[in-house]
């Protein structure tokens, strides 16, 4: 679950005689001295959590010496980073929670943390005309993860997102209001109006404007605006794909996000979409195969095992005019994915940062043998066929790490999806980097789970999200031991030969500066 900052102001403060700091929640009308600290306990009812710095006695990299992409290639720590709020920049352009956020950045480069990522939305810059944007509030931030001493991982977000409700910008919206069939439709003709269809990347559906030309200068515009930043304070940049940021269909439900457990429906059914069936249907010599998606697949709620095309004996998915329809089906996602690579590509490829776009974990029925969550998403991966492979060079292509969610997700099929994947990405050289699905709660072994998988080889892993569950008593000091336990696995390591890391990348700042630092706080 994303996790939005919201609620109480984050303080950090320094107990009498003592060099252990203290981070809290304040309540608003509180101050931060004397009684009002009993008081702030028991209205917030959050207990003070101890606040040390880590040293970080072995580091590959330290926070000052310039990115190189040379760098990705041989550095062996896993860099540890920590995703901002969804909402920290808000709809109307200001920074929410500003002081929270600072106090938070601060606590997190005293931890030892090496950056955050930020996430962009595209109606935020944007939201009233294809010519305009508005950076100031990304700038903001940016200013202050340069001035904590962070780096910085941006994702570029081109779709909309329902936590917080950041849709599509207005004058998006207002097009698909004249032709609803811009944006993407299942199979009851239900709308997706966080998603523009891949069918209409190249076409002229925006005042006149292509998409992908749209896409184009927005990357421009971000590249001019933060050209200052790139490879000392922005070392990566995270290009959105499909729904929810990643590569794929929007096949959950309209307005969910990441929760969805269940199959997910086909989205080819808007006109332009059709029209691309039709004529590959045509082209193969059945045209009746392209009137429609598959008739006999599960609804969104529905159990594949009642569905005639995805059982495992007999299913329609393992017949010619299943074969057809999935090749077409993930062939288009593929060409939308390589459409928006290219361009970043093209905008981004000279500078010092590193390129990367995400590839979701779709391990649910993933013992079925048609894999039916993932061929609703767009991945034609099969007990039979690999879906990635194609993927995996395509990111290659481009020189674009890939960043995989899910790393805390427990059981064997998400071990056995990412095994696969992982595989194909060591097949084509492609870096893998990773991300949690939700904050890991007291009780579980997700934070075992999370090391084990950064232990593997990748090469950077967020941990998503900060917020005021972030850093209440019943997670960050959760988190504060999964940090030090990375920072000792790192410290053992460095009695291993070279290559055989798994640490985490951590900032190498004396206990004086830290010291200065948490005075500052």
């Amino acid at each position: 679950m994303e996790v939005s900052l919201s609620g109480p102001k984050v303080v950090v403060a320094k107990l009498k005689d003592s060099k252990v700091k203290r981070l809290g929640f304040s309540a608003p009308g509180f101050g931060h001295s004397g009684s009002n600290f009993v008081d702030l306990r028991r209205k917030c009812r959050v207990n003070w959590v101890g606040l040390k710095a880590i040293r970080a006695q072995v580091a590959v990299e330290k926070n000052n010496t310039p990115f190189s992409k040379e760098k990705v290639q041989s550095q062996t720590p896993v860099e540890l980073l920590v995703g901002l709020p969804l909402d920290t920049v808000s709809k109307s352009n200001t920074i929410n929670h500003e002081k929270a956020i600072s106090a938070g950045l601060r606590a997190l480069k005293l931890l030892g943390a090496y950056g955050v990522e930020l996430p962009v939305f595209w109606a935020v810059v944007q939201p009233n005309s294809p010519h305009e944007f508005d950076w100031s509030a990304y700038l903001a931030v940016a200013d202050m993860a340069r001035c904590a001493g962070l780096r910085l991982r941006v994702s570029l977000n081109l779709n909309g997102c329902h936590r917080p409700n950041v849709m599509l910008p207005g004058w998006v919206l207002q097009a698909a209001e004249t032709d609803p069939d811009i944006l993407f439709k299942d199979k009851s003709g239900v709308l997706h109006k966080d998603c523009l269809s891949f069918a209409v990347d190249e076409l002229p559906v925006l005042q006149g404007r292509k998409p992908v030309d749209v896409f184009e200068s927005l990357f421009r515009s971000f590249s001019s605006t933060f050209k200052d930043y790139f490879g000392s304070t922005i070392t990566e940049i995270t290009v959105s794909l499909g729904a929810n940021g990643e590569l794929r269909y929007p096949s959950f439900p309209p307005t969910t996000d990441s929760e969805f457990t269940s199959v997910g429906e086909f989205q080819c059914y808007d006109k332009y979409t059709l029209s691309q069936l039709k004529q590959a249907a045509e082209s193969a010599g059945n045209p009746l195969w392209g009137l429609g998606g598959p008739h006999d697949a599960s609804k969104y709620d529905e159990s594949p095992n009642n569905s005639n095309f995805f059982k495992d004996h007999g299913g329609s998915w393992n017949t010619p005019y299943g074969n057809f329809f999935l090749s077409w089906y993930s062939q288009q996602l593929q060409h939308h994915g390589d459409r928006l690579l290219s361009i970043a590509s093209n905008v981004f490829g000279d500078l010092p940062v590193q390129l990367s776009a995400k590839v979701p974990l779709l391990h649910h029925w993933h013992e079925m043998s048609s894999r039916p969550a993932e061929l609703t998403a767009g991945f034609y991966n099969s007990a039979e066929r690999d879906g990635y492979d194609a993927v995996t060079e395509m990111f290659a292509k481009y020189n674009c790490m890939m960043i995989i969610p899910g790393m805390d997700e427990l059981g064997s099929n998400p071990e056995s999806l990412l095994h696969q994947i992982k595989q194909a990405c060591e097949k084509h050289g492609v870096q893998v980097s990773g991300e949690n699905s939700a904050l890991v709660k007291q009780g579980t072994d997700n934070f075992g789970k999370i090391k084990e998988n950064v232990q593997a080889g990748l090469k950077a892993f967020t941990y998503q999200r900060m917020g005021a569950d972030f850093f209440s008593p019943e997670h960050w000091p959760l988190f504060r031991e999964f940090v030090r336990g990375m920072e000792r696995s790192q410290l053992d390591a460095d009695d291993l030969p070279e290559g055989n890391g798994g640490g985490v990348s951590l900032s190498a700042d004396s206990e004086a500066r830290n010291n200065r630092e948490m005075q500052a706080a």
